[in-house]
C-alpha cells in the first residue's frame, strides 16, 4: 500500500490543487453516503417491493430528484470560484517562469 502511495503521489493529493472550498466537498463521500441513506429510508417505509422493476423505479425516480436538485437547486461547487482558483494559479506559474 505505502509503495501505491509513493508512486501515485501526485494522484493522492490531487484535491490539494482545487480551492479550499471545494476540496471539502471532494475529498469526502458525504453526499454519496447521504444519498444512500435517503434511499434505505425510502425502501423502508414500502417494505416490501411486488418486483424487482418497481424498486428500480422508486431508486431511479430518487437519483432523478437528486440530480434536478443538483442542476436547478443549491449548487454543491461553485465553479466561479474553480475559475478563479485557475487564473490565478496561472498567473502565478507565469511570474515564476519569467
Amino acid at each position: 500500500m505505502a509503495e501505491h502511495i509513493e508512486e501515485r503521489i501526485e494522484e493522492c493529493l490531487t484535491c490539494l490543487s482545487f480551492p479550499e472550498s471545494h476540496r471539502r466537498r471532494i475529498r469526502t463521500t458525504n453526499g454519496l453516503e447521504r444519498f444512500n441513506q435517503e434511499i434505505k429510508r425510502r425502501t423502508r417505509v414500502v417494505r416490501i417491493f411486488p418486483n424487482r422493476g418497481s424498486c428500480l423505479r422508486l431508486v431511479t425516480a430518487l437519483a432523478v430528484e437528486q440530480s434536478e436538485e443538483w442542476l436547478t437547486g443549491r449548487r454543491y461547487l461553485d465553479m466561479r470560484e474553480l475559475e478563479e482558483h485557475r487564473r490565478e494559479e496561472r498567473q502565478t506559474k507565469a511570474v515564476v517562469l519569467m
